[in-house]
């Protein structure tokens, strides 16, 4: 017979404060890798406490560690998703009023430092439509300054910007795979 979960155990309540601390911590490193990690650990760790206040079966146990771990992956791919759309906001508000051949610079600056900060530069290579649908072709670079030991590099990627109202916004999906993967 399941047990009764003990929200009010001092020891359940101490684990959750940890894990969220430790969540919080891994999430503020500014590497996307340590941030999916920290939150798959985190995940299971509290999946584990779960399992073991609430049933001694192994195949209940599994069911809410699969769980949490699924809870822990969506939101990490959400949190992506949300630092992606912002940058290509940027980069989109930045080619939107340049007239082809134009160049005109675009930067990030992350309030949660999830993933780096990035800059870099944007052309318009032609304008794809005009009137009620008005859309550019663009190329981008992201730019990576030099360190000590590394030389400046900058890599270049195509998309689409379409207007929305007053503001232009993303309008491509496969052009951009390379650089920011299935998350977009």
């Amino acid at each position: 017979m399941p047990k009764a979960i003990p929200w009010c155990d001092l020891k359940v309540g101490a684990l959750a404060v940890v894990l969220t601390t430790a969540a919080v911590g891994s999430s503020l490193t500014g590497c996307s890798s340590l941030y999916y990690e920290g939150a798959a650990a985190g995940a299971g760790v509290a999946g584990a406490a779960v399992a073991s206040t609430v049933t001694r079966n192994a195949a209940v146990a599994s069911g809410i560690g699969l769980g949490a771990f699924a809870a822990a992956r969506a939101g990490v791919q959400y949190s992506q998703r949300v630092m992606h759309a912002y940058s290509q906001d940027q980069i989109a508000a930045a080619a939107g009023p340049l007239a082809v051949g134009a160049v005109a610079p675009w930067f990030t600056k992350h309030s949660v430092p999830i993933e780096a900060d990035e800059k870099g530069r944007v052309t318009v290579s032609r304008v794809i439509s005009t009137g009620m649908l008005d859309c550019k072709e663009i190329v981008f670079s992201v730019d990576i300054d030099a360190k000590k030991d590394q030389p400046a590099a900058s890599s270049f990627y195509v998309a689409a910007v379409c207007r929305d109202g007053n503001d232009w916004k993303w309008a491509s999906a496969e052009p951009a795979t390379a650089r920011w993967g299935a998350l977009q």
